[in-house]
């Protein structure tokens, strides 16, 4: 968004968490009882893991707070075998991708829905995710 876009998008999403942890009957209490591989990104965290990210070919949603990529592999098989990988790790941190598989592409997105935005879970599985596709 030219002008600024990006301070105001940041704002609105603090006032979208805001508004849903309070409907949830919890502002205080939810944030302070997550992980620390849970909460929210600090501003200076956010800057540099999303200069990290987008080194390696990410990219930050505009209309969510989330980051993309996409993937193509030589085959099904390859595809395939990484999604599976890439499972494995997820379900070992009980944080899941919501991904998109035909042939060879895997489209990947990353948010922590509980948090209604960007966490270190998403970071931390994002650097796994890339050091599959590249054992691939």
């Amino acid at each position: 968004m030219p002008g600024g876009g990006a301070g105001l998008r940041r704002a609105l999403l603090g006032a979208r968490r805001a508004a849903g942890a309070a409907s949830r009957g919890d502002a205080g209490g939810r944030r302070a009882a997550m992980s620390s591989q849970s909460r929210w990104l600090t501003a200076e965290e956010r800057n540099q893991v999303l200069l990290d990210l987008k080194a390696s070919g990410w990219s930050e949603l505009g209309e969510r707070d989330a980051i993309y990529k996409e993937f193509n592999f030589k085959n099904f098989n390859q595809a395939f075998g990484f999604m599976t990988r890439v499972a494995l790790q997820a379900e070992k941190m009980n944080h899941h991708p919501e991904w998109f598989n035909v042939y060879s592409k895997v489209q990947i997105t990353l948010i922590s829905h509980d948090c209604g935005g960007l966490t270190k879970r998403d970071v931390k599985l994002a650097q796994f995710i890339d050091k599959a596709a590249a054992s691939v």
